[in-house]
């Protein structure tokens, strides 16, 4: 079996390392990207008390009756923003939908009245007085620490470091708290009924806070599933297919999937609250003419990022 390459990478050592440090990490997660797609990352902002504080709220916004939540699920957002329930995200290629139930929240825009009015609010929780301040703190942290992975990245591109700044900012970038909720009689789930089937994100990259729980697989390139574990309060990031239509396929999405625990375990949740950062819906993906040659032939037709995510979300059942 080939060896998989998740490095641990200090984010510090980018934003206030020396230069020779600051080369060093971005050929240390292009190299991951490259082979494996994914990497975890300390030091990256978020304080162990908020996240703590984080998962306290998300808790218990799942633990409120179903009858309260489904008050905030919008029709006509495609899961967008507030909650969606139990049976309505189906993998790409599945059948069968995700055990999961999720909440989400998007972009705040404060500089930009034209893009504002194109992005949805976000919704208030209106039993839960911290959430929204606290899933606001963390989503602007974690587009912060992606930033500075993008010009890390850009960097390993050969691109001007600052490549991705203008196209992320005011991104339609989600963060995603996500509830597998227990099952208490495996028995009545259909067989092929998993956690988050097998799929590859949509965006450019993706930025996961931990989990409660251990499920994370990544599908490696010999065809095995390999655990993905993140240290304490580390981050697990990884490659979305925006990016790698832009690169050509330089820079790998790699399936992955959460799979269901022991039966014994089913009957207990999980948690876990990924960051999916997305550019503007007007960034073009045109793959970089330096990601093609005679070796690696263009692989993609041209197409925008707010034309892709509406594609993908049709696949995976949230758009009709």
């Amino acid at each position: 079996m080939s060896t998989v390459n998740i490095p641990r990478l200090d984010l510090n050592t980018y934003i206030n390392g020396s230069a020779d440090e600051r080369k060093q990490f971005s050929n240390d997660i292009g190299k991951a990207f490259n082979e494996t797609g994914f990497v975890t990352i300390t030091n990256h902002g978020l304080s162990k008390e908020l996240i703590d504080r984080l998962y306290n709220q998300v808790k218990t916004l799942f633990a409120l009756p179903d009858a309260v939540k489904q008050q905030y699920e919008i029709p006509g957002l495609a899961g967008q923003r507030g909650y969606t329930g139990k049976g309505k995200e189906t993998a790409k290629g599945f059948k069968t939908p995700d055990l999961k139930e999720f909440w989400q929240i998007g972009q705040t825009v404060t500089d930009d009245e034209v893009l504002k009015a194109q992005y949805p609010d976000n919704v208030t929780v209106n039993e839960l007085p911290e959430f929204n301040p606290t899933t606001i703190e963390v989503y602007k942290k974690l587009e912060a620490a992606g930033k500075h992975l993008l010009r890390a990245i850009a960097v390993y591109l050969e691109l001007p470091e600052n490549y991705f700044d203008d196209k992320v900012h005011n991104g339609n970038s989600i963060l995603r708290t996500l509830h597998y909720f227990p099952i208490t009689d495996p028995d009545s789930v259909p067989d092929d009924a998993v956690r988050a089937g097998a799929h590859e994100d949509i965006n450019l990259i993706t930025l996961l806070i931990g989990a409660s729980a251990d499920g994370l697989e990544l599908l490696t390139r010999d065809n095995t599933w390999f655990p993905v574990k993140a240290y304490g309060e580390d981050l697990v990031v990884n490659v979305g297919d925006m990016l790698q239509r832009l690169t050509n396929n330089k820079l790998k999405s790699t399936t992955h999937r959460v799979v269901n625990p022991p039966r014994e375990l089913m009957k207990f949740s999980r948690f876990s609250v990924p960051f999916f950062l997305h550019p503007k819906s007007g960034m073009d993906l045109t793959s970089l003419e330096s990601c093609i040659d005679e070796q690696h032939p263009k692989l993609y037709t041209d197409i925008t990022a707010g034309e892709y995510l509406d594609e993908r979300l049709r696949e995976i059942g949230l758009k009709m």
